[in-house]
């Protein structure tokens, strides 16, 4: 059984990179070279259930590793497959939305649900982050949630990396099953710097985004 599992992770992993590059053709551009022992927050626009897997794809193999999709568990954890390639392919961590957070928050003792995001940081790994909060159709960069704030604020030592995701509301737009296979860029930004003394979190998540958004224009 353990010999199943030491396989099936690597084979796995390289058939859904594959098939995520033949589907959407993912083109990655890099205006600074990744820091491999830099744990960093790549935070990118939201438009699709492909999003994470075609930032995770883009990265060298060898990073892939330590690079760990943040998603929604209400969605991950609906099936046992979904389950199984969130946490066991794609090393996903998985946290509760806010309105199952507060809804638990009713009979057992509210959990911090940023803890398993910076728990992964200290540990020198990095996070694929959608400060948006659920996705949008694509058009326009929806504002940011808090999260991003809160974790930059907590892990000052972690690097901000924008990532410009394009295309990938039409190869599977929200509420459509049917992938069309297109084109796709994931355009990596220059890191840009946490939370500055005295900037308020609006201004914070303002300066983020406007990054972001920035990248549309390369």
């Amino acid at each position: 059984m353990s010999l199943h599992f030491s396989v099936d992770k690597t084979v796995v992993r390289a058939f859904f990179v594959s098939l995520c590059r033949l589907l959407t053709g993912v083109k990655a551009f890099w205006r600074a070279l990744p820091e491999t022992e830099q744990p960093t927050i790549y935070y990118a626009n939201h438009s699709s259930h492909l999003d994470g897997l075609v930032i995770w794809a883009s990265f060298p193999r060898a990073l892939r590793h330590h690079v760990h999709p943040v998603a929604a568990a209400d969605y991950w954890n609906k099936t046992a497959l979904r389950r199984y390639l969130a946490t066991r392919i794609f090393n996903a961590v998985l946290v509760e939305r806010r309105s199952q957070a507060a809804a638990s928050e009713e009979t057992t003792t509210p959990r911090d649900p940023l803890q398993p995001l910076t728990e992964k940081l200290e540990q020198g790994h990095s996070l694929i982050f959608f400060p948006e909060g659920t996705r949008g159709t694509g058009d326009e960069v929806a504002a940011f949630k808090s999260g991003l704030f809160h974790l930059a604020q907590r892990m000052p030592q972690v690097q901000l990396v924008p990532v410009w995701l394009e295309n990938m509301n039409r190869v599977l737009p929200k509420g459509s099953r049917l992938v069309v296979p297109i084109i796709c860029t994931a355009t990596f930004g220059e890191p840009i710097s946490g939370p500055m003394e005295q900037e308020t979190k609006r201004e914070f998540l303002t300066r983020a985004k406007e990054a972001l958004e920035a990248l549309t224009h390369d």
